[in-house]
């Protein structure tokens, strides 16, 4: 499954696989977010797969929010390449 974004107020659902072909679509979504936005919600329980690319935009995300002092949640397991990645951080 390609990429799918679907938003509900301040909450936005990740669906499919997230990767270099698509992370355009990715980005597009969430530029200038925090203009309009104090607070986020990502789920990416439906995110079957993501590749590097697809990690850096999150973190991107995220530090823009730190940067900006604005609030940025990422809730759900998510594809167990992304848990790996982070969980591999945890151990550095």
């Amino acid at each position: 499954m390609d990429l799918k974004i679907t938003k509900y107020n301040n909450l936005f659902k990740i669906e499919g696989n997230l990767h270099k072909g698509n992370i355009h679509v990715f980005l597009n979504e969430f530029q200038n977010i925090f203009e309009a936005s104090e607070k986020i919600t990502i789920s990416i329980e439906e995110l079957e797969g993501i590749d590097r690319y697809g990690v850096n935009a999150l973190a991107k995300l995220h530090n823009e929010s730190i940067t900006k002092h604005k609030s940025l949640s990422i809730v759900g397991l998510g594809c167990k390449d992304l848990y790996d990645h982070f969980k591999s951080n945890d151990a550095a």
